[in-house]
């Protein structure tokens, strides 16, 4: 039986720019903007999302049938907290599909989004990550087919769309961009899986 196409929630931290929440069928949740950007998840607990265009279904607890999260443009530093604010917001987070977290200050992929296994869609993109190798950790996510990462350190590293398409073998979109046959090819080539930590250490080296 397919899933319902994703549409999406907004909402906003206290003291950020936009949040957002999507649902199955999802409308956007649109919250007053803030002159400044949240750097805590926490804040999100003490706001309720605003409605958008159309209304947005919830179950028996008040919460968003919902299995998207808009993050973006804010200067969130890590995750902490991410379950308890997921939890709050979303009638069934492990069923979370799609996050965007693109334009914020992350170092480091948490484990907290490895955990997400019906994770489809992650934007990471206009972060701080500098080591190609946090991508492995994504491997964990068996339907993860649309990633993000331009706009991070690790971008000055060379090949590393490569390592990420050897990393990742299951992608079908990196950095807006679809993965081609030929890439998947001289990547099973160039990044083998028991050289990818190999190559990662040699372009950190230089």
């Amino acid at each position: 039986m397919s899933r319902p196409p994703l549409r999406s929630l907004h909402c906003s931290l206290p003291s950020c720019a936009c949040v957002s929440i999507v649902v199955a069928s999802f409308p956007i949740l649109n919250a007053p903007s803030k002159s400044s950007h949240t750097t805590s998840l926490s804040d999100a607990l003490t706001e309720e999302p605003n409605q958008g265009l159309r209304p947005l279904k919830r179950n028996a607890e008040k919460k968003f049938c919902s299995r998207s999260l808009r993050l973006n443009n804010n200067i969130i530093t890590d995750l902490s907290g991410f379950n308890d604010m997921v939890s709050a917001f979303l009638s069934e987070p492990s069923q979370l599909a799609w996050v965007d977290l693109s334009f914020n200050d992350i170092s480091h992929i948490d484990p907290v989004l490895v955990e997400l296994k019906e994770l489809r869609v992650l934007y990471l993109h206009g972060n701080s990550i500098c080591n190609l190798s946090e991508v492995d950790k994504l491997g964990a996510l068996p339907f993860l087919h649309t990633l993000t990462l331009h706009g991070n350190t690790m971008e000055n590293e060379g090949s590393n769309r490569g390592y990420v398409i050897a990393a990742l073998p299951h992608l079908k979109k990196l950095d807006f961009s679809a993965v081609t046959r030929q890439e998947r090819i001289m990547a099973q080539v160039w990044h083998r899986p028991g050289n990818l930590g190999k190559n990662t250490r040699k372009n950190q080296d230089n």
